[in-house]
């Protein structure tokens, strides 16, 4: 049928390593695994350039929450972590009782402008403490006793897009810069998203990229039939793809100055292919780092300061650009940690933490109610009080104008943040 060297991924573990390459290896998805199940989600037209586009920002390990929103006048929260609490002399004021972390000083600013808003206490019913599970019902907007093999931004790609593009060089339609294609964009049907080098060594990555997919392309025409034909006329509209997507990133002039990490760095080229019109409704970048067990303060305060600074960058740049009406970003994570601190001064995972979203479009700063501290006891468990999918149905519905019940599998009441 095909080359062996061209062994296609058969199980979900490969196909998200495939996607991860940068290659814009979904188009394999056309061979379809018997992992990706049938959605029953009725077909909705093309995405359009110019239509409102979601950037998703992963927070990979679980963000304490309590020590990015901090409850500065609420004594049990200074009980609850001794060493670890916030000084209220410090805190950056939200309200009367709410301060940001000093290291969110550009995410503080934002919000004191109107373009950044906190959603408080966001979880879900019988919360798991797992990185893997509570990372895949976030993305998969599972309940907590089922699971989905599909995503939930996978999903609103069968509602909301009309399958593969006809010819080489159209624009994916979902885009991640993340080492495996995320679990959000899993999807039913044939949808082409793209993966981006992230950091310094994207460049070189890129060029690499399209040498394999050179490689790839020439072996796949080894047999003389249907199927390595059809394969060689995929790969190659994964290399028109990567080469016009090095183009972008090789010409773009930003509107603001970005700090030097990875993660910035990420959210620079997401700007670019964002600013060249491409008709993409979704990307994906992720900051890691969150999982502080030990000796935690100092290495969250630098990851919280990598991220607003990453956000606050990106936000001029769109606006500089006039696309900030156009874009909504929005964080999340896995989990939150849990309001005491453990023996070696840091948090073990939790529940509920705060989710942020970014834009000019926002309804409001503080949405949600904030986590009950009050006789807390040690060890114990915040409990929500937002559902994730409540937030995922008014982006839905609001900003990408799908249906979001279809996605979901039900009803939730949003927020009206957007």
């Amino acid at each position: 049928m095909y080359s062996p060297h061209l062994r296609l991924p058969v199980t979900r573990r490969e196909f998200l390593k495939w996607g991860g390459r940068g290659l814009g290896l979904l188009a394999f998805s056309r061979f379809v695994p018997e992992f990706l199940v049938n959605s029953a989600l009725a077909a909705a037209p093309a995405p359009e350039k110019g239509r409102s586009i979601l950037v998703l920002v992963q927070l990979a390990g679980g963000n304490d929450g309590l020590n990015t929103v901090v409850p500065f006048e609420d004594a049990a929260y200074y009980r609850l972590r001794p060493t670890l609490g916030i000084a209220k002399t410090g805190v950056l004021p939200i309200n009367a009782t709410l301060g940001f972390n000093p290291a969110c000083a550009p995410m503080h600013a934002l919000l004191k402008e109107g373009r950044l808003g906190i959603i408080q206490n966001v979880g879900y019913p019988n919360p798991n403490h797992s990185h893997f599970r509570s990372t895949e019902i976030w993305e998969t907007a599972s309940g907590a006793n089922e699971n989905l093999a599909s995503g939930w931004v996978g999903r609103y790609l069968d509602n909301a897009c009309a399958g593969v593009p006809a010819g080489a060089g159209d624009d994916p339609v979902a885009v991640h810069a993340t080492g495996e294609m995320p679990q959000s964009f899993m999807a039913a049907d044939s949808h082409p998203t793209f993966g981006l080098g992230a950091g310094p060594g994207g460049r070189q990555q890129r060029r690499d990229n399209s040498a394999l997919l050179r490689q790839l392309a020439s072996h796949a025409g080894d047999h003389e039939n249907a199927s390595a034909s059809f394969l060689k006329a995929t790969l190659m509209d994964a290399l028109v793809t990567e080469q016009k997507v090095q183009a972008i990133l090789g010409n773009y002039r930003p509107g603001a100055t970005y700090p030097n990490s990875q993660f910035a760095q990420s959210l620079h080229n997401v700007a670019a292919l964002i600013a060249a019109g491409l008709s993409t409704r979704v990307y994906f970048v992720s900051l890691g780092g969150f999982d502080n067990h030990s000796n935690q303060l100092n290495q969250h305060n630098n990851n919280l300061a990598t991220l607003a600074a990453g956000l606050a960058a990106f936000q001029k740049d769109l606006e500089a650009k006039q696309l900030d009406s156009q874009v909504l970003t929005m964080t999340f994570s896995e989990f939150g940690r849990r309001p005491s601190e453990n023996q070696s001064r840091g948090t073990d995972h939790g529940t509920a933490a705060p989710l942020f979203v970014m834009g000019t479009k926002l309804k409001g700063t503080l949405f949600g109610t904030a986590p009950v501290l009050a006789n807390l006891p040690k060890n114990q468990d915040l409990t929500y009080s937002t559902d994730f999918r409540q937030i995922y149905a008014n982006v839905l519905d609001k900003w990408l104008e799908s249906p979001a019940q279809k996605i979901l599998g039900q009803t939730y009441k949003p927020l009206g943040f957007v």
